[in-house]
């Protein structure tokens, strides 16, 4: 083999080597994951880091319940009836996840890997009349289940692997180095691959920044839903209410005293002259 031949043998060889570092390391990045959900004190919670180099990346916390329907036969063996499951994330999750600059992705999966969730974030940019602003929101959500996991299924007629997509997806918007917060429920629809069903995935107590994570585990600021700021104004305006009420009937029982006591200080001129000769 001459030295040219050699030459282009150590080039492709040398290209492998890097592909397989480039796909080892990456690979590495993804298993950089923490499931923390020991840690919350609610036990419907889970809590997951991702990191990458050392530092966090993305963090998740939030409950989530997936309501599946599926077809079942009737008790003539000839009709079909739709059943409906109920399928909660657990404890004790396997998780994965990938973290980039406009792109971050979490991947979930629990009962041995008979339920997959993955939730898709990508950062944009907008132009507005301030000027351009960069936001962050939830783009895909994909759930994966078998039907034939006899846990929440029961003799379902397509049993197997389905997967239930999101449609246009835009949820959980929020402003770029902000984490978003949400306490109440959230429904999102997908389609599944079972035909003419719809999944419905329920989340809620949510915590969520994919983006700009300063300080390690530890969230950013929060952007709060509309609901939470709601529920938030509904909780304080009778509060704010009882207080004005008690201000104003402190301020009038504070007039009153006043005039009361200025009023009784005043000499009685009567009105009668025929009294003036008991004055003095």
């Amino acid at each position: 083999m001459d030295l040219r031949g050699r030459a282009v043998l150590s080039f492709d060889r040398l290209g492998i080597l890097l592909m397989l570092f480039h796909t080892v390391a990456r690979i590495m990045a993804e298993q950089e994951v923490e499931n923390l959900s020991g840690l919350s004190t609610n036990p419907e919670k889970d809590i997951f880091v991702v990191r990458e180099n050392g530092t966090t990346c993305l963090m998740a916390e939030f409950a989530a319940k997936f309501i599946v329907p599926y077809d079942v036969w009737a008790s003539n063996y000839v009709d079909l009836i739709t059943e409906q499951a109920d399928i909660s994330l657990t404890r004790g999750a396997e998780v994965k996840g990938r973290c980039g600059h406009n792109e971050s992705e979490l991947q979930v999966f629990w009962v041995d890997s008979a339920y997959t969730l993955k939730m898709l974030f990508v950062k944009e940019s907008h132009n507005t009349s301030k000027g351009p602003e960069a936001t962050w929101r939830l783009s895909k959500v994909q759930f994966v289940y078998d039907s034939s996991e006899k846990t929440h299924f029961k003799d379902a007629v397509s049993a197997g692997k389905h997967t239930a997509n999101s449609h246009r997806l835009s949820a959980l918007v929020t402003p770029a180095g902000k984490s978003y917060e949400c306490q109440a429920q959230q429904s999102i629809s997908l389609a599944s691959s079972d035909p003419q069903k719809t999944v419905t995935m329920i989340l809620s107590a949510v915590h969520i920044q994919p983006f700009d994570i300063v300080s390690d585990f530890v969230f950013s600021e929060e952007h709060k839903c509309p609901v939470d700021e709601r529920e938030q104004l509904e909780e304080t305006l009778p509060l704010i209410l009882g207080l004005i009420l008690g201000l104003v009937i402190v301020v009038t029982l504070a007039i009153y005293h006043i005039h009361h006591k200025m009023t009784a200080n005043q000499v009685q001129i009567p009105r009668d002259r025929s009294q003036y000769k008991h004055m003095g």
